[in-house]
């Protein structure tokens, strides 16, 4: 390997110097819980080990995580000409579980071209991502929580990112609108043969002599939250089933339904498997100026007898029962699981105005949350039949209406077979997608801008 001195008597000098690490650090070395050695030399904590490796590439960012049974000392360092990060672990030697992050590379990654890893010297294993793009990166460890140990986390984010909005837009005008497995426009946009049909109908409505309709001022657009991604799972029924996987292929059937209304567009919050951070998921929704953000979950209890359907809104005031409450709680540990940065994380705010847009907001919630309720109680049990409030971190949107759906407990293990069946999934999706143009039928949204 061209990046790692195999001769160990060579000056430590020379080794920084070949590698090009005269570059700026992006971490200095990390001796978190370390124990000094003979001759004061940081060494890894006793017993460290690499437990597990993961890697969750996306359109978004690439995340790779190391599991470890204990904190070890790290380094990272940014090179650019050609871009790449290298990692150094110090403690720990080249064995198999390292080697596995080498399969896990895929051609489809937008930021990682290749990994290779070697001894750099006795005490330190490095790791060199090659990348096929300049990077954001962020490097943070997370302490042990929901049956993961201590993990160390790197986060490849674009440079230079594109602003979710002038996404939106120029998808809609075609310029760069994501395509399907067929090429075709996805259902953020107008893809082509919408627009063809658009055409061809204002041609008939012409030559009928029929007045034509008159063209909507804006279009209406509808955020779908799938819960969790990623490192976090979300709850795990008695088949193994992973909430992160159900509720995906829910919203994207919700979104498939939505794509073929006139004038809306549908947006994502995650498209894959891959981790959201709960204040992120609200700021892309306030980011493409959503009408509407419908997160869908699974839900899971301690008694495998709980079942039915619920719909949430937020309440500044308390839960409305002490389950809702339980399911907050559970629902708002998610970033401790799949894993944020804390430094970068996006501080709450409060004040009066903000006070204001969110009764606002809670009012619109619970119109659209009892039309949803409605339809999801014509195809399957309810848990309750009134809409139940909780302080959900992800509907803390003060300008957006926000209810979080819980189609079913993944938990009980009927309800579990019916989750993982595709046609229930179809039935779940038209539940919602009916609900939402109820929703838009009785609450038309008035001009917003010509750019909307």
């Amino acid at each position: 390997m061209s990046e790692h001195t195999r001769n160990p008597t060579r000056p430590h000098r020379r080794r920084l110097l070949k590698l090009g690490l005269t570059t700026p650090l992006l971490l200095p070395l990390r001796p978190a819980q370390a124990t000094a050695a003979p001759g004061g030399k940081a060494r890894a904590a006793a017993g460290s080990a690499i437990a597990a490796v993961r890697m969750w590439p996306s359109r978004e960012y690439t995340r790779i995580t190391f599991e470890l049974a204990s904190p070890i000392p790290f380094r990272a360092r940014m090179i650019d000409n050609p871009h790449r990060i290298t990692l150094d672990l110090s403690g720990l030697q080249v064995e198999s579980r390292i080697r596995e992050l080498l399969a896990k590379v895929s051609d489809k990654d937008p930021y990682v071209r290749q990994i290779r890893i070697g001894q750099f010297d006795r005490d330190t294993m490095r790791i060199v991502f090659d990348l096929k793009q300049a990077v954001a990166p962020q490097v943070f460890t997370l302490k042990p929580a929901a049956g993961y140990q201590h993990r160390l986390v790197l986060d490849f984010y674009p440079r230079h990112p594109v602003d979710p909005l002038e996404q939106l837009i120029a998808s809609r005008d075609g310029r760069d609108a994501p395509a399907d497995d067929k090429g075709r426009k996805s259902a953020a946009g107008e893809g082509p043969s919408r627009q063809a049909d658009a055409a061809q109908s204002r041609k008939k409505r012409r030559a009928s002599g029929k007045p034509a309709a008159p063209e909507a001022t804006r279009i209406f657009t509808v955020v779908l939250d799938p819960g969790h991604g990623g490192e976090d799972p979300g709850a795990i029924g008695p088949k193994g089933t992973y909430e992160k996987d159900v509720v995906l292929a829910v919203a994207q059937r919700v979104r498939k339904l939505l794509g073929k209304e006139q004038n809306l567009r549908v947006v994502l919050t995650r498209d894959d498997d891959y981790y959201v951070p709960l204040a992120k998921r609200v700021s892309k929704a306030r980011g493409v100026r959503a009408d509407l953000f419908v997160s869908i979950h699974a839900d899971a209890f301690v008694r495998p007898d709980a079942r039915g359907s619920s719909v949430f809104v937020l309440s500044n005031h308390g839960a409305s029962s002490l389950g809702a409450k339980w399911l907050a709680r559970r629902e708002n540990r998610s970033d401790l699981i799949g894993g944020i940065n804390i430094k970068t994380s996006m501080p709450e705010t409060a004040s009066l105005l903000m006070e204001l847009y969110t009764t606002s907001q809670i009012r619109d919630s619970r119109r659209l949350a009892k039309l949803v309720l409605g339809e999801l109680g014509q195809i399957g049990r309810l848990h309750k039949t009134s809409v139940e409030q909780a302080n959900f971190a992800v509907l803390r949107s003060p300008d957006v209406p926000s209810i979080l759906v819980e189609t079913a407990f993944i938990s009980n293990p009927e309800e579990e077979r019916r989750l993982r069946n595709p046609a229930y999934q179809d039935e779940l999706a038209r539940a919602i997608a009916k609900g939402v143009l109820d929703y838009r039928r009785h609450n038309p949204p008035g001009p917003r801008g010509k750019m909307s």
